[in-house]
């Protein structure tokens, strides 16, 4: 193999691993956020990197999330949609009823 093929070879090995980086790179939105729902009670939301959401409230659920424009939107099985916003220099939480009502809005604090 001649030292143009290795040097394209490798330029391209390379190349296809910042890609697969790139691919799985961890989302702002992943790990255990702290919101509130009706009447301030406070609970968790965890953002996992596979996709999947879990929530403590008011009973444990569970769902899928994606992030799209700076927003991860989640999905309950409940047929709830919850949206977490970057909105300026912090985040906002806004969730939306299984018949599409607009819910509860709050703050949304990411646990360190």
């Amino acid at each position: 193999m001649g030292r143009k093929a290795i040097l394209a070879l490798s330029a391209l090995l390379a190349i296809s691993l910042m890609t697969a980086f790139t691919a799985y790179a961890a989302s702002d939105f992943e790990g255990t956020w702290t919101v509130q729902g009706r009447k301030e009670t406070k609970f968790d939301i965890t953002l996992s990197a596979d996709g999947k959401a879990t929530s403590t409230h008011p009973k444990n659920m569970n769902g899928t999330w994606t992030e799209d424009g700076g927003t991860a939107t989640i999905k309950w099985d409940t047929g709830w949609v919850t949206k977490i916003s970057k909105d300026g220099d912090h985040y906002t939480k806004q969730s939306v009823t299984a018949d599409g009502k607009a819910g509860t809005t709050s703050p949304a604090v990411k646990k360190q």
